[in-house]
């Protein structure tokens, strides 16, 4: 059955896709930015050029990480990275609902090679 994906490009090298939007899902759900990435099978450092490429795009933090201590470190989104994240998935959605007899169609044509 195919699938929609959103992709939303801000200019060369500026993206915002599935592959963000379930990286910052992930560490809101774990609280790390090292246990989003190892939940996504990327290292902590992919990980963080990722946000740091949403921070860039936006001019804002989406993520703000707690260094070290007794308790340690981890990371929550800010207010803007939970609204991405909202808006993203609610244009998902629409986008969804709007093509699904379109995907349908497509898919019954569709031939495995």
């Amino acid at each position: 059955m195919a699938e929609l994906s959103i992709r939303i490009d801000f200019g060369p090298g500026l993206r915002v896709g599935p592959g963000k939007i379930a990286l910052l899902e992930q560490i809101a759900a774990l609280g790390s930015i090292s246990a989003g990435g190892r939940a996504m099978e990327m290292s902590y450092r992919r990980a963080w050029e990722l946000i740091e490429e949403l921070n860039t795009i936006f001019g804002k933090p989406v993520v703000q990480s707690r260094s070290g201590g007794k308790k340690g470190g981890g990371a929550t989104l800010t207010p803007f990275g939970l609204s991405l994240i909202s808006r993203y998935r609610a244009m998902e959605r629409a986008a969804a609902a709007a093509t699904q007899p379109h995907l349908d169609a497509l898919s019954a044509e569709f031939q495995r090679p």
